[in-house]
């Protein structure tokens, strides 16, 4: 896009699409687990949505909005293929199409798809849906982290819903040094020097932030991958007394709930097979899942405790280049998107 372009484009704007979440990429939204045969309200990048299954288990995502007076769909009677809403009966079926009006059966509601529908897909016990614009309402592919996808790994999801901004949650993860230093206690991260240089290596979903002299000590380096949705790769070194399959890894996600909120899902992975495979899911859930969960509050807590407009007066240097990458990198994609929806003079579709 020409600069041009992009410095014409409303700041207000993309700061609000960064507040909130680029559109046109897949995000987490929430633990497949936990939807079964009731809908569930949630709200993520602003938006109120409604999840529900049918009975054969094929899983919709809605806006959480009846179409007559505007009542939460989360709140519907679940009739198997569809929602009767509580409030007039209005009834929805899983592609936003009115199928009833009980109350009023000639009403011209019916046949029209009235409510908003979010493409879904399940990924490792998540739910992940696609957050289009104006200019793209249906799905690109998207490429998750292999670790959610390849039979060569195993990996748990550990899912909470943090009271801070979500970019908080990439900032820590494209941080190897707080491992260091907030996690000094762990039994995993007590190790490696407190100082360190690091160096930048582009990769195929985006790049490797990493220590330039030191491997398999602590939290060593991070992985930034925009591949149609946002994370953050990661590795810790683990002893022979965790079990088969090597250092540990991450999948980090962060999906913004509102400006001030967001839902985490982290992925702890390592790369087993066969019996090793049984082996680290006996580990994890009989011995290191409370460790794990005691790092993770670590930083729950600390990033709650920071103001919601913490980053507005930093003082960064050379250890925090991968988050500021991942900055940019953000920035350039949603004023590029603003600025293409404003070329043609479409609607920005940013909850107010």
């Amino acid at each position: 896009m020409p600069e041009t372009a992009v410095r014409a484009v409303d700041q207000a704007a993309v700061d609000r699409m960064l507040a909130l979440g680029l559109r046109n990429r897949w995000w987490p939204l929430y633990p497949s687990r936990l939807v079964a045969d009731k809908p569930v309200g949630i709200q993520r990048l602003g938006e109120r949505l409604v999840l529900w299954r049918e009975p054969n288990g094929a899983l919709h995502v809605l806006d959480d909005r009846c179409p007559h007076r505007g009542a939460p769909l989360s709140r519907a009677h679940h009739l198997g293929d569809r929602l009767a809403c509580a409030y007039h009966g209005v009834e929805v079926t899983g592609d936003g199409m009115v199928a009833a009006v009980p109350a009023f059966p000639r009403c011209d509601l019916v046949g029209q798809r009235a409510v908003r529908t979010f493409p879904a897909r399940e990924v490792k016990g998540t739910i992940f849906a696609w957050f289009g614009d104006a200019l793209h309402p249906a799905p690109a592919p998207f490429t998750p982290a292999e670790q959610l996808t390849s039979d060569q790994y195993e990996a748990f999801l550990c899912y909470g819903e943090w009271n801070a901004p979500y970019r908080f949650g990439f900032d820590n993860n494209m941080d190897p040094m707080h491992g260091r230093f907030l996690h000094a206690v762990s039994h995993s991260m007590s190790g490696g020097d407190t100082e360190a240089e690091f160096v930048v290596r582009q990769t195929p979903p985006g790049f490797m932030f990493e220590k330039r002299n030191q491997r398999d000590k602590n939290f060593d380096w991070s992985e930034w991958g925009d591949t149609g949705v946002l994370w953050v790769r990661l590795e810790i070194p683990y002893p022979s007394t965790g079990g088969p399959g090597g250092n540990f890894g991450i999948v980090f996600h962060a999906t913004p709930i509102d400006a001030a909120s967001c839902a985490v899902f982290v992925f702890r992975w390592r790369k087993v097979t066969g019996w090793q495979r049984d082996v680290w899911r006996f580990l994890y859930k009989n011995r290191l899942e409370q460790r794990h969960f005691q790092v993770l509050e670590q930083d729950r807590a600390l990033l709650e405790a920071m103001r919601p407009d913490a980053d507005a007066a930093e003082h960064l240097y050379q250890h925090d280049i991968g988050l500021q990458r991942v900055r940019r990198h953000l920035r350039r994609e949603a004023e590029q998107q603003i600025a293409a929806l404003q070329a043609r003079g479409l609607p920005l579709g940013l909850p107010a």
